[in-house]
C-alpha cells in the first residue's frame, strides 16, 4: 500500500515537471469583485458552524460556534443528507441584510484519504448549457443530485417571501466550498437571483478553464480564500501543459500568508489577479499542509468529532422536521417565531448515525 502511494506521488511529480505549455486565460467581462475582510471573517464563522453535529444547538443557533460575529442569525432550514454525509443550512442574517447559505465540508473518516483521491479526479461531465465547460461529477452531484439542492432552493424562496428580494450569500469550506460555488451558479442561472455573493474557504478546483470563464461572468461577485500551504486549493492538480483538460480555478482568489520573524509575524491578505490561477498567490508555494486547511482567520474548520457523520438531536426538535425513507432529515421553521426554548438535557437527546 505504501509503495503504491509513493508511485502515485512520483507520477504526479513527473506530470508537473512536464508542465510548460500555453495556459488558457479565463474571460471575465465584469469588474473583479472587491475583497471585504470584515465580511470574510463573518462568513468563515458560518462555514465553521455548519460542521456542528448537535442539530438542536445548530437549529436554535446556540452552538459553541454560533455566538461571535454570527450572533442573532435565524435558521430557516437545516438539511442533513444522511445517505451522502452532507449538511447545509439556510437562514437570515439581519446585520448583513442577507440570506446566508452554508455547506459543510467533507466528513470523510480520513481527510488524508479524501485528499489523495482528489489527485486523480478527472473532468468527466459537461456542465449543462455551457459549451466546452467540464466539471467532475462528484462535486457536481454532491449539490445537484442530493437532498440539499431542492431544500436549499425551497428555503431561499421562503426567505424572500418573508424578507423581500434581499441578497444571497453562499459559503462553505473545502468540499462545502465546491457545493457553495455550484449553488451560487444555480441560483443565478436557473433561478434568476440578481444579487448572489459567494465566499469560500480552502475549496478544491471544480472545473476547467471554459467553466471558470462562464462562472466568473455569471457569478462575478465570488471570492475564494486560500491559506498558506493549504493542500486542498491545489487539487485536483492544475497542469498548464494540458490546457484543454486540466482543472482551473475561477477568480478571485485572496491568499492568506504570514510574514515576519520570531514574534514579529503578521498575516498578509493578498488579493490576486483575475486569472483564477495567479502564479504569485497560493500557486507560488507547495500545497502540502492539512493543518493550514483546517484553520482560516483563526477559526477552526472541521467536524467534531473529526471524520464521522453522527448527529445528535433533541426529540423536541424532530417535531420541526421531516425524515424520508432513507433517513435524510430536514428541519424547518418560520423565522418570525421566537427561537425555540428546548430542554437539551442529555437524557432527552437521540443519536442518528
Amino acid at each position: 500500500m505504501e509503495r503504491r502511494r509513493w508511485l502515485k506521488v512520483a507520477i504526479l511529480i513527473c506530470l508537473l515537471s512536464l508542465s510548460g505549455g500555453r495556459e488558457l486565460k479565463v474571460r471575465h467581462k465584469h469588474r473583479l469583485p472587491a475583497y471585504n475582510h470584515t465580511l470574510a471573517t463573518i462568513l468563515v464563522e458560518y462555514a465553521s458552524a455548519v460542521y456542528m453535529s448537535d442539530m438542536t444547538e445548530l437549529f436554535t443557533w446556540t452552538c459553541s460556534r454560533c455566538d461571535d460575529l454570527t450572533k442573532g442569525f435565524e435558521v430557516i432550514e437545516l438539511i442533513v443528507d444522511v445517505q451522502h454525509c452532507l449538511q447545509a443550512f439556510v437562514g437570515v442574517a439581519k446585520d448583513l441584510n442577507a440570506i446566508v447559505i452554508a455547506f459543510r465540508g467533507t466528513q470523510e473518516r480520513s481527510i488524508q484519504n479524501w485528499i489523495e483521491d482528489l489527485y486523480w479526479k478527472q473532468l468527466d461531465i459537461n456542465y449543462p448549457g455551457m459549451p466546452d465547460a467540464m466539471v467532475h461529477h462528484g462535486f457536481y452531484y454532491a449539490y445537484h443530485n442530493t437532498t440539499l439542492r431542492p431544500e436549499v432552493l425551497r428555503a431561499v424562496r421562503r426567505a424572500k417571501k418573508l424578507y423581500g428580494d434581499i441578497k444571497v450569500m453562499v459559503t462553505g469550506h473545502s468540499m462545502g466550498g465546491a457545493m457553495a460555488s455550484f449553488c451560487g451558479l444555480d441560483l443565478t442561472v436557473n433561478h434568476e437571483a440578481q444579487d448572489v455573493q459567494v465566499v469560500t474557504f480552502g475549496q478544491p478546483r471544480i472545473g476547467n478553464a471554459p467553466f471558470a470563464s462562464y462562472y466568473s461572468e455569471l457569478v462575478p461577485n465570488s471570492i475564494r480564500v486560500t491559506n498558506e500551504h493549504d493542500i486542498v486549493p491545489h487539487l485536483p492538480p492544475y497542469y498548464y501543459y494540458f490546457p484543454q483538460k486540466t482543472y482551473h480555478h475561477f477568480p478571485r482568489e485572496v491568499w492568506l500568508y504570514n510574514i515576519g520573524l520570531g514574534s514579529l509575524v503578521y498575516t498578509v491578505e493578498k488579493v490576486c489577479d483575475g486569472s483564477g490561477e495567479d502564479p504569485s498567490c497560493s500557486r507560488s508555494v507547495t500545497g502540502n499542509s492539512i493543518s493550514d486547511h483546517l484553520v482560516y482567520y483563526g477559526v477552526e474548520l472541521g467536524g467534531e468529532p473529526v471524520g464521522t457523520c453522527r448527529i445528535v438531536m433533541d426529540p423536541l426538535v424532530a417535531a420541526y422536521g421531516t425524515k424520508d425513507l432513507i433517513g435524510n432529515i430536514v428541519l424547518s421553521r418560520d423565522p418570525s417565531v421566537s427561537v425555540l426554548k428546548l430542554n437539551t438535557e442529555p437524557g432527552l437527546r437521540r443519536i442518528n448515525n
